[in-house]
């Protein structure tokens, strides 16, 4: 019904910049929120940056500041912008999306996940 597509992610040095990008496509009505979460190893998944579709944003403290969520409305695309990275913004990170199917139904969709793995 509804498929987001990441991409971007891998292994970088400490204090060097990653881009990812998610794309949502299928039915879609509305998008209401777009967002990225983390889950280091062993640890709870996390919210690390949210987008609505007027552009409100919200940081995890951990990465405000090194951080920038940002949207494409007419692609349906939200990207996560990351500098400064650290060895404890390794995880795993998942694509969200919080849209309406129709008028009517709601849905929350996730993507599949990429690594980033931030390392000397």
């Amino acid at each position: 019904q509804v498929q987001l597509v990441e991409s971007g992610g891998g292994l970088v040095q400490p204090g060097g910049s990653l881009r990812l990008s998610c794309a949502a496509s299928g039915n879609i009505f509305n998008i209401n929120a777009m967002g990225w979460y983390r889950q280091g190893p062993g640890k709870q998944r996390d919210l690390v940056a949210a987008i609505t579709s007027g552009g409100s944003t919200n940081y995890a403290d951990s990465v405000k500041g090194r951080f920038t969520i940002s949207r494409d409305n007419a692609k349906n695309t939200v990207y996560l912008q990351m500098n400064s990275l650290k060895p404890e913004d390794t995880a795993v990170y998942y694509c969200n999306a919080d849209l309406l199917n129709s008028a009517l139904w709601r849905g929350v969709y996730w993507g599949q996940g990429t690594q980033v793995t931030v390392s000397s």
